[in-house]
């Protein structure tokens, strides 16, 4: 029979309930305390306040569980292990942007089986655990389900990212650049909101060329439990391969065939595979 997580998922509720009400204090506060850590990403004060105090919470009623941290990073020796990303999005907090959330999941011998994501600024929420679907709402009491769109063609599809940059830094602008093109719509949301909109069906594709595995492990699960697929760029499933793919499902493959590791490049348009879908001419197919 399937493992019920409806005491781990109400636990992991409560802690986004303190993690907001130690964000929402510290959101544009005048002395809040940012950072430079080793790799140039900025961390503030609330980041860490956050992560300390899941972890105090978890190592009282959680005790035997490991815990993999953004911040601190891992403790503990367990098949159960706790992610956490304080802020996800924390560009956007110390600069008074209200798109950034906390990140809490679970994964039970290497697969995360519950996540939340909680973005008090912007009034919502989002949730799932194994076979119990993909929620969003203020609470577990007041919610909808969710379910990703069925737009089965990249020329019908919406896509989100975080940054061009990032593509360009690793080689990957021109590939990323071609599945653009060949999208109806393309829109920079960026973090963990490009997956929440995948979830609700607002928006069918999202991608990001480097992630952290707290970046990813609760998106893994809300898309999955929408109906999704939550891959790597190298089609690996799973928020374990170090990047992302994420769609509703149907266009999974037509994604990778643009950006799948060890596939055809950009560079060499002719020798691509042909997604499902395609069409030659492109001109009546612009972005809006």
């Amino acid at each position: 029979m399937p493992t019920d997580y409806t005491d781990d998922l109400r636990l992991a509720h409560l802690l986004a309930d303190d993690a907001d009400s130690l964000t929402q204090a510290r959101f544009k506060a005048l002395d809040l305390h940012v950072m430079s850590k080793p790799d140039l990403t900025p961390v503030s004060d609330a980041d860490q306040s956050v992560e300390d105090a899941i972890r105090r919470t978890l190592s009282r009623v959680r005790s035997r569980d490991a815990v993999v941290g953004e911040e601190t990073g891992s403790t503990g020796h367990s098949q159960r292990q706790w992610i956490i990303d304080p802020i996800d999005g924390t560009k956007n907090f110390v600069r008074g942007v209200p798109v950034w959330a906390t990140l809490i999941a679970l994964a039970v011998d290497g697969e995360v089986v519950l996540g939340v994501v909680s973005a008090p600024q912007l009034q919502k929420r989002w949730w799932a655990a194994s076979g119990s679907g993909t929620w969003t709402g203020r609470s577990l009491l007041k919610a909808e389900r969710c379910q990703v769109s069925d737009v089965r063609r990249l020329e019908d599809a919406s896509l989100s990212y975080s940054s061009l940059s990032g593509w360009e830094e690793r080689g990957r602008l021109e590939d990323f650049l071609a599945l653009s093109r060949r999208c109806w719509r393309t829109r920079g949301f960026g973090d963990f909101w490009s997956y929440m909109l995948l979830a609700e069906g607002a928006v069918d594709l999202a991608c990001e060329p480097e992630l952290e595995l707290y970046d990813m492990a609760a998106l893994d699960v809300i898309v999955r439990e929408a109906g999704g697929q939550f891959t790597s760029l190298a089609g690996d499933p799973g928020p374990w391969g170090g990047n992302a793919l994420a769609s509703n499902g149907h266009l999974h493959e037509a994604a990778l065939a643009f950006l799948g590791t060890g596939r055809h490049s950009a560079d060499d348009p002719d020798d691509r595979p042909e997604p499902p879908g395609s069409v030659t001419d492109m001109s009546a197919h612009r972005r809006r």
